[in-house]
């Protein structure tokens, strides 16, 4: 039923792209769909192998996730084979280097809602099942298996962000900052303890708002400016204060400003790798924690041109500021990041009070 669910979701994502997306929409619909559909192939077999390994000899097989888990019936051989499989059908959604390039395109071409739900609620279905299923059900190619997706992910998280330091699109920045910012999430599901888990979960909130954010704010200046090419763009703070000023505060947000919920997020996830005493484990995180000032540059880098500076086009003198629909919209996403950023025990203590049992099932702590 999940693997269903899983796939109903790409078919709006197809249409809403390839009829109500801009530029090249065709080729992003397709791309997108093509490599969601080629993850889900691997996917299917993994999923197809653990039922067949559900349960010992002479009983039924079943589906049921937490009889299989409680089965502990999956050899330790065909764990090896099978964890792969899944992990890299639900990492693909994740956007796991190297299949991460159907995200940017489908980004760069969908409408400004359906960028929003895209990053803010799809991607995070690849972080789910990477931890549900195939860590959940595999423990023990997990544990043996970890370091060679944690190699993936890294480079997903300090990729995604030197990518976004050369973009000139609005829509192409915030993507491969997505890139990054999902390939923190399963780097920290991968590091199998229960602080960088729970940073995990944080961050896949913090991920969804401060995108979902940042999205809405890029669709209301194109909508206005009609470029999302931020050399064609400046001095959009004495244009448009109120937009310029949310915008700032998506990008200190997820830069990692304290008060705000990516360093929560990002914190709780280098503190929870940092567990690990081992000199493999140490460097990895010391390469991720490095996306961070990554993520200053081209954060800043956008801001300052987009926002600060002289203005590019005299046309834009005569653009409007944000409607109270807009402002209630952008208000209420800030102050979800700002709440999280203030009241992390809050959210950190629900996280663990729900998803304790399964940690506990995998790593016994």
């Amino acid at each position: 039923t999940m693997f269903m669910f899983y796939e109903v979701a790409l078919i709006p994502m197809y249409l809403l792209i390839g009829v109500w997306g801009s530029g090249n929409k065709n080729y992003s619909a397709m791309k997108l769909t093509l490599m969601l559909m080629g993850g889900s192939a691997f996917l299917m077999l993994g999923l197809i192998g653990i039922f067949y390994h559900s349960a010992p000899e002479g009983m039924p097989l079943t589906w049921n996730l937490l009889e299989i888990r409680a089965n502990e019936s999956i050899s330790e051989g065909w764990q090896y084979f099978l964890f792969p499989m899944t992990f890299v059908g639900f990492g693909v959604l994740g956007a796991m280097f190297p299949f991460h390039t159907w995200s940017p395109d489908g980004h760069a071409s969908a409408p400004t809602a359906v960028s929003m739900l895209h990053a803010g609620v799809l991607m995070k279905l690849g972080g789910y099942g990477c931890f549900r299923v195939a860590i959940y059900l595999m423990p023990q190619a997990a544990n043996d298996l970890a370091w060679i997706f944690l190699v993936l992910t890294g480079i997903s998280v300090v990729y995604g962000a030197f990518s976004a330091c050369v973009q000139t699109d609005l829509k192409y920045i915030n993507a491969y900052s997505s890139v990054s910012h999902c390939g923190l999430v399963l780097f920290a599901i991968l590091m199998l303890n229960t602080t960088a888990m729970t940073g995990a979960i944080m961050q896949m909130l913090s991920h969804g708002l401060m995108t979902a954010l940042f999205f809405a704010l890029i669709g209301m200046i194109y909508g206005r400016t009609h470029t999302r090419d931020i050399r064609l763009m400046g001095g959009l703070m004495k244009i448009m204060p109120f937009l310029a000023v949310c915008y700032v505060i998506a990008g200190f947000a997820s830069l990692g400003l304290p008060g705000l919920s990516g360093f929560v997020a990002e914190m709780t996830i280098f503190v929870g790798s940092f567990e690990h005493a081992d000199m493999f484990h140490r460097v990895f995180t010391i390469v991720a924690c490095c996306s961070i000032v990554i993520t200053a540059v081209y954060i800043l880098r956008v801001v300052g041109k987009l926002l600060f500076g002289p203005v590019q086009d005299e046309h834009h003198l005569q653009l409007t500021d944000a409607t109270w629909w807009e402002r209630v919209s952008t208000v209420t996403l800030i102050v979800s990041v700002a709440a999280i950023g203030c009241f992390p025990n809050f959210f950190a203590d629900l996280i663990k009070f729900t998803f304790s049992p399964s940690i506990f099932a995998v790593i016994g702590q």
